[in-house]
């Protein structure tokens, strides 16, 4: 956690590519993101495994004056309820993709309906590093999510640092939209 909003994050929303909505953040962690996008509008539910991520989030959000949801799930078995409209990922997928990708892919399917929007940062195979995040090849992302999703985009960034400004590991910034069935 950087403790500032995810760049990538920030641009999509400030371009207006995404407008504010019903949105969910998988995997919230500390909340830093959730957070971000409460303050811009959206209606969020932040999805974290651990208590303790949760306690801190729930913390953060009072002191920022804003409302989150905040749910104890895993996010390939999330909780029913209903769909949202925008979905970020800063970490979860190139994790959880070692234990399925299907799995993975079934639950945005259950988080989502036709339009919604993902927003997934994934660690890149294309750099040969030994550090830093698992890493995804391009033909994987696109095997992976090519039957349910419409690429609006797959290109190659770099995940945020602790500096400012500094540059981490290379990432994917893959953004979909969910098909119509």
């Amino acid at each position: 956690d950087t403790g500032r909003p995810s760049s990538n994050l920030k641009d999509v929303v400030q371009s207006g590519k995404i407008k504010p909505c019903r949105a969910v953040v998988l995997g919230c962690g500390t909340g830093t993101n959730a957070i971000y996008l409460a303050r811009q509008g959206f209606e969020v539910t932040g999805i974290d495994i651990a208590p303790s991520a949760l306690r801190l989030c729930q913390r953060k959000a009072r002191e920022a004056g804003v409302k989150v949801r905040w749910l104890l799930a895993d996010v390939l078995a999330p909780p029913d309820g209903e769909p949202f409209d925008f979905i970020f990922d800063r970490g979860c997928y190139h994790g959880v993709r070692r234990r399925s990708a299907a799995e993975y892919v079934a639950a945005l399917g259950k988080l989502s309906h036709p339009g919604t929007h993902v927003l997934i940062l994934a660690g890149n195979a294309n750099e040969d590093r030994h550090y830093g995040p698992p890493r995804v090849k391009e033909e994987e992302i696109r095997t992976d999510f090519g039957e349910s999703f419409h690429f609006v985009w797959l290109r190659q960034t770099h995940f945020d640092t602790r500096e400012e400004g500094g540059q981490g590991a290379l990432a994917w910034s893959i953004l979909l939209r969910r098909k119509a069935p």
